[in-house]
């Protein structure tokens, strides 16, 4: 019951926290949570913690790196970028 109650708090992993990155930088670099000050939770549909981590920073950087454009309207542009017209000769 001690141990709970001084033990480091249980938190859920949010890819959008700065902190919650460093945390996990900082296991990848030591390969321990040991100096982490928090613990993290993992929901029963995840599986195992590192996986879950993985998912969302992939996600987040995702997200982060390549914004959604907004649609444009009008004509499509050929995404092999030739004209469709075959020349001469």
């Amino acid at each position: 019951m001690k141990l709970e109650l001084t033990g480091r708090p249980f938190v859920a992993f949010d890819a959008t926290n700065k902190l919650h990155r460093e945390y996990y930088a900082q296991f990848v670099r030591e390969q321990t949570w040991g100096k982490c000050p928090v613990r993290f939770v993992v929901p029963d549909d995840f599986g195992d913690l590192i996986t879950m981590i993985q998912r969302q920073l992939v996600t987040w950087y995702v997200e982060n790196e390549f914004p959604q454009k907004p649609a444009r309207r009008g004509r499509k542009k050929n995404p092999t970028g030739r004209s469709g017209m075959l020349k001469n000769g």
